[in-house]
């Protein structure tokens, strides 16, 4: 018998920990990921202005797991009724069971110019890229950075490049664009006012209500009027990955989307247990993960003990947030309960959970137990 998991992001390496020490030993335990590497998405940003932290958000798969078997490969399609995973290189790989936690990819919304004058910030080679050309920016005397996207990812992305511009001395002005009314309006209204009020601080120049409509070589059309810019950066929105089709899946608080088959973390657009649509982030993922491992083990069994055409009760997930962290430059927000913290106190709040592992640590090596102690996840 042969389970795969699709992807080695968050949800992926949880996953794949949890069931190496819950499957039975004669189960074939198989992670395919493009690169082979965890990366630690969600301090992608400090890589603009601190290169040197590239070496510390990446870890070698294998270096993380005991038992289950790393395939590097780009997964091109999941056919689920043969059950096959066809991968890029035209093999394909059969399971009994798969999970997938391919993430998701940056969505343009097919507004024309975007893509091709913005840079992303999903992998390494963007960081370095949106660095290469602030340098670029900073060397050429000054000029304007323009942020798409207001959630977590742009406020973080906007706050580091303030910072950067602030270590520069530099004359460079930071606009972070945002087509609702707030900016992270996915979160709560005191935590979405304290990242304002830091953005604010960071001189960060914050412009809601705005709609982007297409961008050229150096100006981004809005329904405001154009914005200039020498350097673009795009957080606007995901999409699900190519392998499904560029869309998302609909799943359900179990994640199965058929007997053999569970979509979680960023790929699938997750409704819990109680009816609540499931933001897409770190914590949401890692959290799922912990469910979907319980769920494979009981469908796992299930195959191997019955052959009756039923379906096993599985585990409904319900989310739970203990709280939200962002970045914003040299500063930080933190939401735990109903109380939010900024500045030192925030600083604080990240390191006692776990969130600046990066600066203390100075390197990953226990990537699974630093996610457990980062989104409270030990013991559990």
């Amino acid at each position: 018998m042969r389970v795969v998991v699709l992807g080695g992001g968050y949800a992926g390496v949880v996953l794949t920990d949890r069931l190496e020490q819950r499957l039975p030993a004669d189960v074939d335990l198989v992670v395919v990921d493009d690169t082979g590497d965890h990366l630690v998405q969600h301090e992608l940003h400090r890589a603009i202005r601190h290169p040197e932290f590239a070496d510390d958000v990446v870890v070698p798969l294998d270096d993380i797991f005991d038992r289950a078997r790393v395939e590097v490969a780009t997964v091109e399609r999941v056919d689920r009724d043969a059950r096959q995973v066809e991968l890029a290189d035209g093999t394909s790989l059969d399971y009994d069971v798969a999970a997938v936690c391919l993430g998701a990819e940056t969505a343009y919304y097919d507004l024309p110019g975007v893509e091709a004058h913005a840079s992303p910030l999903k992998r390494l080679p963007d960081a370095a890229r949106i660095r290469r050309e602030f340098e670029n920016l900073v060397k050429s005397g000054g000029g304007t950075a323009v942020v798409g996207g207001a959630g977590l990812s742009g406020v973080q992305t906007a706050g580091e490049l303030a910072a950067f511009a602030r270590e520069k001395d530099a004359d460079i002005e930071i606009v972070l664009l945002e087509q609702r009314e707030t900016v992270a309006p996915s979160f709560p209204e005191q935590f979405r006012d304290a990242v304002r009020d830091e953005l604010d601080r960071e001189d960060v120049e914050v412009r809601t209500g705005i709609t982007v409509s297409r961008a050229r070589a150096e100006a981004i059309e809005t329904d405001d009027g154009d914005v200039a810019y020498d350097v673009f950066v795009w957080t606007g929105g995901i999409r699900g990955p190519d392998a499904l089709g560029g869309e998302r899946v609909n799943v359900r608080a179990d994640f199965a989307v058929d007997d053999h088959t569970l979509v979680l973390g960023d790929a699938a657009r997750v409704v819990d247990a109680e009816g609540t649509a499931v933001p897409a982030s770190a914590q949401a993922a890692v959290r799922e993960a912990k469910v979907a491992a319980r769920n494979v083990e009981e469908v796992v069994a299930d195959l191997r003990e019955h052959d009756d055409g039923f379906r096993p009760r599985l585990e409904r997930y319900t989310f739970d947030s203990p709280g939200w962290l962002v970045s914003v430059g040299d500063g930080a927000v933190a939401q735990v309960g109903p109380s939010v913290f900024r500045g030192a106190a925030a600083n604080a709040v990240k390191s006692g959970v776990g969130a600046s592992y990066l600066a203390s640590a100075g390197s990953i090596r226990d990537v699974v137990g630093l996610l457990r102690e980062e989104f409270d996840l030990a013991g559990e």
